[in-house]
Parts: C-alpha cells; structure tokens; sequence
C-alpha cells in the first residue's frame, strides 16, 4: 500500500523547522552547560540553517569565546559554525590605533626580524617592511577590532606567535588568522607546546620558567607555581590566545 502527503510540502518545511529549532535549543543548554562562558551580561545570537551554525555576539575574553564554539560544535547536527563571536576589548581603540599597535608587535618581535610586514589601510596593501633576499611576510587588516592577518611565515610557530601578539593588543575583539605556513609542517603536540612556551616566554607579565606546559592534540595543561591569580590567569589566556588550542586545563597553584 502506497501512501501520499496530503499536507504537501508545508508539512515537510514544517518538520525541518522543528529540526532546527531542537538543534539550536541543544546548542543553547550545551553552552549553558559551560558555567566558564559566563553569558550573564553577554547575549548571544544563535541561528541554524542546513548544518551550518551562526554565532553572534560578544563574550570576556578568548576563553570564554572558545569554549563556546568548542560546546556549540559539539552537538550532533552541527556541521560548520559561522563565527561573529567577538571578545570585550580590553581597551576601546578605533582600528587605526589598534592597526599601529599591531604594526608596532609585529616590526618589534626578533622572530620576525627577517620577514617582510605589511598592512592593508582602505583596502590598500603597503610594506612597512621589506628586508632583502625574504620569501615570508605578515600582513594585517583591521575592520571593526578584527584583525586578520595574511601571508606566509616558515613555521607554525610563527604563525601561532604572531596571533598571540596581536591578541594582546588591547582593543583588538577577534584575530582570523589565515597565515600559511611555508613549507607546510604538520601538526604535533610537541609542536603545539613549544609555541604555548614561546607565547608565556614572551609575555613580561608572567615567568615561564615557573609553569610547565604539556599539550595533548588541541589541548593544553598548564602547571606550576605562580605568586599571584593575575598571574596565573594570564598564563591561562596566553595559552588560549594559541591558534589551535581548544582547550586549556589550568592547574597552575597560587604560591604567595
């Protein structure tokens, strides 16, 4: 016996809203589930269509950004996330200061001393630097406190040096970092805890030598003995701010 819709194609258009309105709840008490994001005083816009998830909004820190799309992934359904969540700046800057901030990090940084740095203003690329004999360069854009930052550099950490860099410019609201890295070097997570050293190595508001990092895939433990909680949720962030970190495990002990 042979059956037919009578209530045609609204029916179907019916049940696929359905679909997605359970997914986007899903969604929602996933990253309520995450008492870290913190989303009181921090609304977020949600919208679903064909597998793909549109986030939107503002959250603290890079922290509370990642782990947010990290729950929002995790929920069957969702096959690609559309990322607009921005971060709080630090500091409210218009994108031509914060553009020379980041042209100031980028020129001031020696593992960047024999690369090219560029920056588009207006949709006009110009070399800030070019030394002689150089293949790798970085290039920044700023619109609206994103930064992204193009071009190629000989390392993955390089690429993930320069993003935290950026990320510590205090207006900054989110950094695309779309550096290729040449020649191409595969992920590892020896690799992914020698950049999260350089980044605390780096950093002159936290002594690296007092925290061990060990990495597993895309996440970071951090441990170690620090004389302050500044401190130490600085290293948390430091190790956020890694371009493919996804999750930071900090065990870090406050020492006064």
């Amino acid at each position: 016996m042979s059956y037919v819709n009578a209530a045609g194609p609204h029916s179907c258009l019916t049940i696929k809203m359905s679909e997605q309105q359970h997914i986007l709840e899903r969604v929602r008490a996933a990253i309520k589930s995450v008492p870290a994001i913190e989303l009181h005083g921090h609304p977020i816009k949600l919208a679903y269509v064909d597998g793909a998830l549109t986030i939107e909004g503002e959250v603290a820190d890079i922290a509370k950004k990642k782990l947010c799309l990290e729950a929002a992934a995790s929920v069957p359904g969702v096959e690609g996330i559309v990322d607009r969540l921005r971060v709080r700046p630090a500091t409210h800057m218009g994108d031509r200061e914060i553009r020379d901030h980041v042209r100031e990090a980028l020129l001031g940084e020696p593992a960047f001393a024999d690369m090219a740095i560029g920056e588009v203003d207006r949709e006009k690329r110009r070399t800030v630097r070019e030394p002689p004999g150089v293949s790798a360069e970085i290039t920044s854009e700023v619109h609206e406190g994103v930064v992204t930052l193009t071009g190629s550099v000989p390392g993955l950490v390089e690429k993930r040096l320069a993003g935290a860099l950026v990320w510590w410019v205090p207006g900054v609201r989110d950094v695309v970092n779309g550096l290729a890295v040449d020649p191409p070097e595969a992920e590892s997570e020896a690799g992914l805890t020698d950049a999260v050293r350089v980044v605390l190595e780096k950093d002159p508001f936290v002594n690296d030598a007092q925290i061990r990092v060990r990495s597993h895939m895309t996440s970071v433990m951090l441990s170690g003995l620090v004389p302050s909680e500044s401190e130490c949720h600085m290293a948390e962030l430091d190790a956020w701010s890694v371009f493919g970190v996804d999750k930071v495990i900090n065990r870090i002990q406050v020492h006064r």
